[in-house]
């Protein structure tokens, strides 16, 4: 549907709206917050929430601006309508996205099922949570945030029930996705803290949903025995030759033939393919990415302590705590001469592109979504709608300067700062890489000029940095994504000045991002300037072209036209978002097979919480499936054989009668084993004094050996996956050969779980005591 359409719809729900402004307004503060207890009502008879918004709406309104001092402006109202009806909606920066999410989160908390609305970071929720927690609480309705201010503090079990039974939750999208996972982790009903998903709102949506989206969230367990191939596999890697030994393409990276008989001449192997030797091609493609497709400075930096510290894309930050899964941490590691830290094994997974698609109702908001509103109706099915802003933008986006290299381009960023500084307008220089950061300071430090910096190395003083970066005389360097969010208010006499004064230095990742730096300027109808300066070595043309054929421009031995420089940065630019969308398609298609597996596992392990149970009958067919692989792997029978099969699945007892069966009777050996198993099972049954305790056993037994299971094929997949991004020179269809092992997999892994489900249920032991409490000691 056309944005225009779109919009006049929604026009006509602010009519609606507005119509109940003025009886709002003769309210008493009693009688508006009892309309929630009336809205409430309402719903339960069967009133659908459209129906109720006007009202709702109106009274939400109210509050606003009774309880915070502020009445949302016709356009925020337009907005809320498009978020509680699953729109993604565009506002521009200072438009007031935070107090229009208060009309939609207020109308779907009205449903006692929850409404969230996540940020890209815990300052931002807090703060929403805190600001905004005053009018809901005046409403009737319960707030939470769903984040602490120390990350490493964290909620107990039952703080989070608290949180997440509120009508109204503030909280991160990576504090949300890994709740999602640890709630499927937990062995007992009663530790479940999460409610069925109702509604939700994603700020700075495109960011989320997009430049995160190939990045899974990943919860690691146990640690793995600790490979020595890193160091051989990073050893290998440093003596290949580019396009000869392996091919890179933007974000891809493949060994050609004649590396892969480099590799297998280079190990004493012979087939590089074959399943045993799988972890030396692992560790290969691993080494392989670290060096030539992971940047330090983009994607992660050294920390002061000597650790890889992982950045965000969407905000800029490091990410504290969170390691590349599958071992690529650790390749890193290798490349930077690091220790080599623990590799651990992927508990649980997923990515945000499905962990989204799981709610009823999903809507966002940003100020740079609708250059990429094509694919997010691919991917997720959803509409966006631009909102007009409620004061004409008054910021001027002057021409691209563009140079050969970079020694100019930032000297022309410096001249120009200094000029804009020198009238006292402040002045924000935004950079592409925290690395550019440190030169823009080191050159405005040898000017004798004060400034703060921004980036990931400081992003602590994230708010307080942004919020000065719009006073008079203010100098602020920083990452693209660095303070998104965070609103740039102008001082005293700035506004006569001319606005805040954007520079950025590069061309960015992709048009959203230069959108957001410049919308950092000119909030709400303020003046404002920005500028961006481009050259021939910004790292998105190093990416996209072919140095060779610009080199002699870059050194200044042959002239280039600034139409020329322009057609080669943006087409790079082009070439990078194009990637962009193509990676995010096959990280959706890679994750399928985990996707179907997921629900899979989880609904039967909710099935087994909400009080399931594996009956007998269901005990002894899984049981006969166990004993049918045994004998079909095992043609040749031997009577040693048969006896630890008994003692390994079956009974701890020995038994001489085994020692009397015609072995190449299979159906003999089958019933005996069989007559075993039922034996063990009324054995156990009989230890165990009520049927509900032995249900409860089973419960246990099951569940455990789902986990122990669905852990090693998370685990196995993760690894596939990083695995088969390297084998393109094989001229293979990778998704095909990803699904058919991952499927192949999956066969393993149910024939895992069933033979673990009957060891747990007859090997166990199982005691009750005085309390009638159940203690298990599984296998």
């Amino acid at each position: 549907m056309k944005t225009r359409k779109l919009v006049n719809k929604l026009r006509k729900e602010l009519k609606k709206v507005k119509a109940y402004k003025e009886q709002m307004e003769q309210l008493t503060d009693q009688q508006l917050s009892g309309l929630t207890a009336s809205f409430k009502e309402r719903y339960e008879k069967g009133e659908s929430l459209d129906k109720i918004l006007p009202e709702a709406f109106a009274a939400m309104c109210e509050a606003d601006k009774r309880v915070l001092g502020m009445y949302p402006f016709d356009v925020q109202i337009m907005a809320g309508v498009a978020l509680h009806q699953g729109y993604l909606a565009e506002m521009n920066t200072g438009e007031g996205k935070t107090l229009t999410a208060t009309l939609p989160m207020y109308l779907n908390g009205l449903t006692g099922e929850g409404a969230i609305l996540v940020t890209n970071n815990e300052y931002l929720a807090l703060r929403d949570a805190e600001e905004m927690g005053p009018a809901y609480r005046f409403m009737g309705l319960s707030v939470m945030a769903g984040v602490k201010r120390d990350e490493d503090d964290r909620f107990e079990n039952d703080e989070k029930k608290e949180i997440y039974k509120a009508d109204i939750v503030y909280t991160t999208h990576s504090a949300l996705g890994f709740d999602y996972l640890i709630n499927n982790l937990v062995k007992s009903a009663s530790d479940r803290f999460l409610r069925p998903f109702n509604f939700i709102i994603i700020d700075e949506a495109d960011s989320v949903l997009l430049d995160s989206a190939s990045t899974p969230l990943v919860i690691s367990g146990a640690p793995r025995v600790q490979s020595n191939l890193y160091e051989s596999a990073d050893f290998f890697v440093r003596t290949l030759k580019e396009n000869e030994d392996y091919e890179v393409e933007e974000k891809n990276v493949w060994f050609t033939e004649k590396g892969l008989e480099y590799a297998e001449e280079y190990f004493g192997i012979d087939n590089i393919f074959a399943p045993e030797y799988f972890e030396i091609y692992r560790h290969l493609v691993l080494a392989l990415r670290a060096h030539k497709i992971i940047e330090k400075g983009t994607e992660y930096m050294i920390s002061e302590n000597g650790e890889v510290a992982l950045i965000d894309a969407s905000s800029g930050r490091t990410l504290k705590g969170v390691k590349l899964r599958g071992g690529q941490h650790q390749a890193i590691e290798c490349k930077e001469r690091l220790e080599l830290s623990q590799e651990n094994r992927s508990m649980a997974s997923i990515t945000y592109q499905n962990f989204f698609s799981m709610f009823p109702k999903m809507s966002g908001m940003s100020g740079t979504i609708y250059d990429a509103k094509d694919e997010l109706y691919d991917v997720y099915g959803k509409h966006v709608v631009v909102i007009p802003t409620n004061n004409p933008i008054q910021r001027v986006d002057c021409p691209d300067w563009y140079f050969s290299d970079s020694k100019k381009q930032f000297e022309a960023a410096i001249r120009l700062a200094v000029k804009k500084h020198d009238t006292g307008q402040p002045v924000l220089i935004v950079t592409t890489m925290i690395a550019d950061t440190e030169i823009i300071s080191h050159l405005l430090v040898e000017k004798g000029l004060p400034h703060s910096v921004l980036n990931a190395n400081n992003a602590f003083w994230e708010a307080d940095i942004i919020k000065e970066a719009g006073q008079m005389g203010a100098m602020t360097v920083a990452t693209s994504m660095a303070g998104r969010g965070t609103d740039i208010k102008l001082g005293p006499g700035v506004k006569e000045l001319g606005g805040l004064a954007v520079i950025g230095v590069g061309r960015m990742l992709n048009i959203r991002d230069e959108r957001q730096a410049r919308g950092r300027s000119g909030r709400q109808g303020d003046p404002g300037y920005s500028r961006f300066i481009v050259s021939l070595e910004d790292d998105i043309v190093e990416k996209g072209t072919d140095l060779e054929k610009i080199q002699k421009y870059i050194d200044g031995t042959k002239r280039i036209s600034d139409r020329k420089i322009k057609r080669i940065v943006n087409n790079a630019q082009k070439i990078n978002e194009e990637l962009g969308s193509t990676n995010r398609k096959t990280s959706k298609d890679y994750d399928v097979v985990l996707q179907l597996e997921r629900k899979l596992m989880y609904d039967t392990r909710d099935m087994l919480l909400d009080g399931g149970t594996v009956e007998k009958e269901r005990l002894l067919r899984i049981a006969e499936d166990n004993v049918d692989l045994f004998l079909k792997e095992n043609k040749e029978l031997d009577v040693t054989t048969l006896n630890r099969y008994l003692l390994d699945n079956i009974s701890y007892r020995m038994e001489k009668d085994s020692g009397y069966l015609n072995l190449k009777n299979r159906n003999r050996v089958k019933a005996y084993i069989m007559a075993r198993v039922e034996q063990s099972l009324e054995e156990k049954k009989a230890s165990i004094d009520s049927e509900s305790a032995m249900n409860d056993f089973v419960r246990v037994s099951a569940l455990s050996a789902i986990d122990e299971a669905w852990i090693e094929q998370v685990d196995y997949l993760q690894q596939l996956q990083a695995a088969v991004s390297g084998r393109s020179s094989a001229q293979r269809n990778l998704m095909f050969e990803y699904h058919a092992e991952a499927l192949e997999s999956f066969r393993k892994m149910e024939n895992s779980i069933k033979r673990n489900i009957i060891r747990n249920v007859l090997l166990s032991e199982v005691s009750m005591d005085k309390k009638n409490r159940l203690h298990i000691i599984l296998p």
